[in-house]
C-alpha cells in the first residue's frame, strides 16, 4: 500500500453509472416486503431482488391490475406447495 494517494482528479458518485432509463433512489420498504422478494430470488436460483421488485411494479402499473397479480401469486404458491389448480381455473 502506498503511504499517500492522490484523489485530486477523483469524481463523486457511483463507479458504474446506472443503466439508461434507471434512476438511483433511496426508499424505505417494510422488512416483510424485502424478505419476500429476497426469498423469491433465492427460490429462483439467483438474481436480483431489486429487479424482481421493479418487474412486479411494472407489471402492476401496465395494467395487470391487483387481481391478476394476486391470482398469479396464489398460483405460484399453490404450485410450490404441490397442489394443482382447480378445474376451470385460468
Amino acid at each position: 500500500m502506498k503511504r499517500e494517494y492522490d484523489f485530486s482528479k477523483g469524481k463523486r458518485g457511483p463507479v458504474v453509472p446506472p443503466e439508461p432509463g434507471k434512476t438511483r433512489i433511496t426508499i424505505l420498504l417494510d422488512n416483510e416486503i424485502l424478505d419476500h422478494f429476497r426469498k423469491r430470488v433465492h427460490q429462483m436460483g439467483g438474481g436480483n431482488y431489486q429487479t424482481l421488485i421493479n418487474d412486479t411494479l411494472r407489471e402492476y402499473i401496465r395494467g395487470a391490475g391487483l387481481e391478476k397479480v394476486v391470482r398469479r401469486a396464489v398460483r405460484e404458491e399453490l404450485r410450490e406447495a404441490g397442489l394443482k389448480q382447480a378445474a376451470g381455473g385460468r
